[in-house]
């Protein structure tokens, strides 16, 4: 049996603040209750939105109505699950289930991009069941993939990465399981650094709830009229990140749905 490829950190890949970058991500869920003007955002910049769907035991009220929006403004789409310990086969076909249903009710045909889907695995203080850990995360990420054909991404924070993700006896499966996926990477102080098992980010949060310890000059924290927002740096440029996006997104069928 061939050891899986091993996910060499490249320091130098890290995006350096000189380079061409998209700041033009946003994450958004039922915390954020300003009201979205998806238009004005996007003729002031924005491109993707990545709103949360599901957390344990409920589904995000405010996500089908902004996708909507998002998309009618032609603002590319993606769902998040925030992720708790509980099995992980579960939570992907809850999510997985949500999203499609939430689409096919209101996306916009004109618009083919379809859903950039992720995981949120990281410690979880505010939510029942516990954070997630690393077999219940390769069980949701293998799901998603065996329904969609697609890997999503898997966002965290750099120090969660460092301490469950490269943790030193996670075997080798479960390491190429992780890998499989794109990383969205938080630090709100640093460019991060610390990506391993994952050679390099595709995204970088780099704020949020107004915390950023980055010189604000180069790195805002807010977005037109939202204020401590969260916000993503996408590692190229906004022609980059379109081609990324369509990549990795799934586009829901109703035959697809109606079958599982």
């Amino acid at each position: 049996m061939n050891v899986p490829r091993v996910c060499i950190v490249l320091i130098s890949l890290v995006l350096p603040i000189a380079a061409p970058a998209a700041n033009s991500v946003l994450s958004l869920s039922h915390y954020d209750e300003s009201a979205m003007d998806f238009s004005a955002l996007q003729r002031s910049g924005l491109e993707g939105v990545i709103h949360e769907a599901t957390y344990p035991v409920e589904c995000d009220a405010k996500y089908g109505y902004r996708q909507s929006e998002a998309m009618r403004a032609g603002v590319l789409w993606g769902a998040y699950h925030f992720g708790n310990g509980t099995d992980g086969r579960r939570q992907a076909d809850r999510y997985l289930d949500f999203v499609a249903s939430r689409w096919l009710q209101g996306h916009n045909p004109g618009q083919p991009s379809g859903v950039l889907l992720v995981l949120d695995a990281e410690q979880n203080t505010h939510y029942p069941g516990g954070s997630m850990t690393v077999p219940e995360a390769v069980r949701f990420i293998e799901r998603v993939h065996d329904r969609t054909g697609l890997y999503p991404g898997l966002y965290s924070n750099e120090n969660w990465i460092r301490r469950v993700f490269n943790n030193p006896g996670l075997d080798s499966a479960s390491r190429q399981a992780l890998c499989n996926c794109w990383l969205w990477i938080a630090n709100y102080h640093n460019p991060p650094s610390s990506t391993a098992p994952w050679a390099r980010w595709a995204l970088w949060q780099y704020t949020g709830d107004g915390v950023c310890g980055l010189p604000r000059g180069s790195y805002p924290t807010s977005f037109a009229n939202l204020h401590r927002i969260e916000r993503t740096i996408f590692s190229g440029d906004n022609s980059s990140l379109r081609r990324f996006w369509a990549e990795h997104s799934w586009l829901p069928s109703r035959d697809m749905v109606a079958a599982q």
